[in-house]
């Protein structure tokens, strides 16, 4: 996978979203997409989706289901427990830029999906993570959307310039992928 993101600058990007109230003092759970869930709080004041509402973090402490946070202005339990839900955004152009091969969401979402002839698949709608490594969930016309996963094999080019990721959808072969089944063979 190559290239560096040309993407607006204006993206936002999300990085965590409130949880419940934690304790009387105003005190909420955040849950983070950090890699480290503390950071979130280096980005300075975050956003809700529509950018129209700030919120400044300080950490309390790192917990197993994120960080326990104060927010500026949020007193008690009541103002904790009412940021529930909310998601928690930063401007694309504060995150630091990514390694060779490493990329955030935010980038991929919108590319443009192209097989490898170079005929049109679909559009890259979100990038899912459900335990087994990241998926790209490509809406097609007229069709369910279909997750691809987000592997050198099923995703060997990513062209920010051109606005596409290449795709090769993995072939079905009863219930398990063909790659699986050639693979369970090889260690036999």
């Amino acid at each position: 996978m190559n290239d560096r993101p040309e993407r607006p600058a204006s993206r936002l990007v999300l990085l965590g979203q409130f949880g419940s109230a934690h304790g009387t003092r105003g005190d909420v759970m955040v849950r983070t997409f950090t890699a480290e869930p503390e950071a979130i709080a280096s980005y300075g004041p975050l956003t809700d989706g529509t950018a129209s509402k700030a919120y400044t973090l300080r950490i309390v402490r790192v917990t197993d289901k994120g960080v326990v946070a104060r927010v500026d202005g949020v007193a008690d339990r009541t103002a904790a427990e009412a940021l529930r839900g909310i998601e928690l955004y930063v401007a694309r152009t504060k995150l630091p830029q990514t390694e060779q091969s490493e990329y955030y969401h935010a980038d991929l979402i919108g590319l443009t999906a192209v097989l490898q002839s170079g005929e049109k698949y679909g559009r890259v709608s979100s990038v899912q993570n459900f335990g087994a490594g990241d998926l790209l969930e490509i809406e097609r016309a007229g069709s369910p959307s279909e997750f691809i996963p987000f592997t050198n094999a099923n995703a060997p080019v990513v062209d920010f310039a051109a606005g596409t990721v290449v795709i090769v959808p993995p072939v079905m072969t009863g219930e398990r992928e063909e790659s699986e089944a050639e693979s369970d063979r090889e260690t036999d």
